[in-house]
């Protein structure tokens, strides 16, 4: 480097005094004037996302045995116990008001001697109270009531196929809001689910353009061929399971928590799209109030519909407490519209479920006890996402705070009850921030463990409608993501998605219409962690086709994603879940060789407990068999079974 000619030397250092100058007076200054604080980066607002339905429907309490004037005096016990004031909507006339007729144009007809200036006029009269209307129809071509008479004699024809457009557009002329479509006939002729519901989403929409008045789509294939898949994007909520109560039948609690269980579908459930356990039985014969709580507290917990059952013109004060509790609604209806998930199971039967609510530190608990002896129950902070930081326990029911409760909050619950809690003010645990690395997607994502984490999505939707997008995390089945308006800030939406151990996990959006996407925030829920189980040999992940639940399903080898069907636990009983609660099974107690390997509801048995051994086998503790990728096949699709040991690498696992 050379040195500055002379006179440039010499204002260098007039101009070194001049400066010298003046950092010795600005330091002065600042001994009396400081600057203000730096201010920390904002994070986008959540944007919140159309929540659950809720209202009242006809079925549990009055099956096919309806007219208009049983629904005018539901309509007004409706109104009569504060319903519309704690956020019920819907008056949804069920199966039963139609039988079958058309006209010469194919026009539905109705029996005017029960519905007096035909279907509008109950429609207008639902109105006049400032609520909205809902009506029922099957997707086959005969409905529910001519394979199942339920109070009338086998109506054929009731059903809708053939005329999707021509009904729906009919449905919302008579002024209905509300359309529940179910699945007898479908389900009878064979139909495939996802593409008939397609059709009649897009019939949907058709009449909505048409008359103006947005009508809801209600998927009830009961949980047939998975709907959690295909649904989202087609309708805003899908039942995930049978019929709740069956006609002539009491509430059963049984029902209730197969059908609770049957709806924790948590990357399905986001951005306005429900899963939907079915109608409540609150307040029916057969149950008490502690059986109504937990009832309502499941359905809250997993943000499901809220649409009532019961007899209103007979419902008791107690009941309409329970129904419109404020807090317990809240959770339900939280703007965030995430499903709670099962964060814990110390002990079998002794569960724990966390639902991450909007705003910062906040998380909604409910603990289950499943079993016969009132059990202390134990939430930790750390099993929510959050630190061990200090946080406030609300008793929502109660309406009382607990206090203060430094790592976790432990609660007396009551034989088959449960107590359900609101923790806030926690701090959230360390989260990860990606941004995109082309248009959409995200590469690199990590996660310390396989399991569910939330992930929150920065955008920016300037237009004044909802605008879609098709998410895909890593190889799992792709769902499709609603962006509401934002302005002309950015705003966040959240989902939920299973990530595997690591840093491999790839977030991809895509569409016709993005929104202007930002970076992504990953939230570790670590409640939910688990391990992928790997094949040494194929190098493929013990796999559930196609996320289903049933009951049976034999596990096989797939294409690691990190979804929720390979998402596995291994508890301190030597079982093997996944979903939450479906054990990794040797199919009927088998014990030879070629024994299928399914998954089956937990139940403590021999078969469903593994050893996990040193050698990288997993050997049934009930056969003493490996766990095998039949024929020493690698492909995805070959399925598991039980063989004798015998150290080949279709029989080495390792868990991460």
């Amino acid at each position: 480097m050379f040195p500055p000619p002379r006179h440039l030397l010499h204002r260098s250092r007039t101009l070194a005094v001049r400066l010298l100058a003046l950092a010795l007076t600005a330091t002065a200054a600042l001994l009396f004037v400081q600057p203000p604080p730096a201010k920390a980066a904002t994070t986008p607002p959540q944007i919140p996302v159309p929540t659950a339905p809720m209202g009242w429907a006809s079925w549990n309490s009055f099956a096919a045995k309806i007219d208009y004037n049983v629904i005018k005096s539901q309509v007004d016990a409706f109104v009569a116990a504060g319903l519309p004031a704690a956020g019920y909507r819907y008056v949804n006339i069920d199966e039963g008001w139609w039988q079958g007729t058309r006209d010469s144009a194919g026009n539905i007809t109705v029996d005017t001697g029960e519905w007096p200036g035909g279907m509008s006029a109950i429609a207008d009269y639902i109105h006049s109270k400032g609520l909205k209307a809902g009506i029922y129809t099957d997707a086959g071509k005969d409905g529910c009531g001519y394979y199942y008479p339920t109070g009338r004699p086998a109506a054929p024809g009731s059903g809708s196929e053939g005329h999707y457009d021509q009904d729906m557009l009919q449905f919302s002329k008579w002024g209905f809001d509300f359309v529940k479509v179910d699945w007898c006939g479908g389900d009878a002729e064979g139909l495939d689910a996802a593409t008939t519901y397609k059709a009649i989403s897009d019939a949907v929409a058709k009449a909505s353009a048409t008359t103006g008045r947005p009508l809801t789509l209600s998927v009830c294939n009961w949980g047939k061929q998975n709907p959690w898949n295909w649904a989202p994007g087609l309708a805003p909520m899908w039942r995930t399971s049978t019929d709740i109560i069956y006609y002539g039948n009491k509430p059963s609690m049984t029902n209730l928590l197969s059908n609770f269980d049957q709806t924790l579908h948590p990357s399905a459930q986001h951005t306005g799209s429900y899963n939907d356990p079915d109608m409540l039985m609150v307040g029916m014969d057969g149950f008490t109030a502690a059986q109504n709580r937990t009832h309502m507290a499941l359905w809250a917990i997993s943000g499901a519909p809220l649409l009532a059952g019961n007899d209103l013109t007979t419902m008791t004060s107690e009941t309409a407490s329970i129904l419109t509790d404020p807090e317990v609604v809240a959770v339900d209806q939280d703007p965030r519209g995430l499903q709670g998930v099962k964060v814990a199971e110390d002990t079998t039967g002794l569960q724990v479920y966390g639902k991450v609510l909007s705003g910062t530190g906040n998380r909604a608990v409910v603990l289950l006890n499943r079993t016969s002896a009132t059990q202390n129950i134990t939430v930790r902070w750390s099993d929510l996402g959050l630190t061990n930081a200090s946080a406030t326990v609300r008793d929502l029911w109660a309406r009382k705070d607990l206090g203060t409760y430094g790592t976790s909050y432990t609660a007396n619950v009551p034989a088959g009850g449960t107590v359900m809690l609101k923790v806030s003010g926690g701090t959230e645990a360390a989260s990860s921030t990606y941004s995109a690395t082309s248009t959409g997607r995200y590469t690199g994502v990590g996660a310390t463990s396989t399991g569910v984490n939330v992930v929150d999505i920065a955008y920016t939707n300037t237009s004044s409608t909802a605008r879609t997008a098709t998410l895909q995390v890593d190889g799992q089945t792709p769902t499709t993501v609603s962006f509401p308006p934002t302005g002309s800030a950015q705003g966040t939406v959240s989902v939920e998605a299973g990530l595997s151990k690591g840093s491999a996990n790839s977030l991809t959006l895509t569409g016709t219409s993005l929104p202007g996407l930002g970076a992504i925030t990953v939230h570790p829920i670590p409640g939910t962690n688990g391990s992928l189980i790997t094949g040494r040999q194929s190098g493929r992940c013990a796999d559930i086709y196609n996320n289903t639940i049933t009951n049976g399903t034999q596990a096989e080898l797939w294409d690691c994603n990190g979804g929720q069907n390979q998402s596995w636990t291994y508890t301190p009983r030597k079982e093997l879940v996944v979903y939450g609660n479906k054990c990794l099974d040797a199919y009927n107690l088998g014990t030879t060789n070629g024994t299928k390997v399914v998954i089956w509801d937990c139940n403590g048995q021999a078969n469903q407990k593994w050893n996990v051994n040193s050698d990288g086998t997993i050997t049934n503790v009930n056969a003493g068999l490996c766990l095998d990728a039949s024929g020493a096949a690698t492909s995805n699709g070959t399925n598991l079974v039980l063989w004798s040991c015998n150290g080949g690498d279709n029989q080495k696992w390792t868990l991460t």
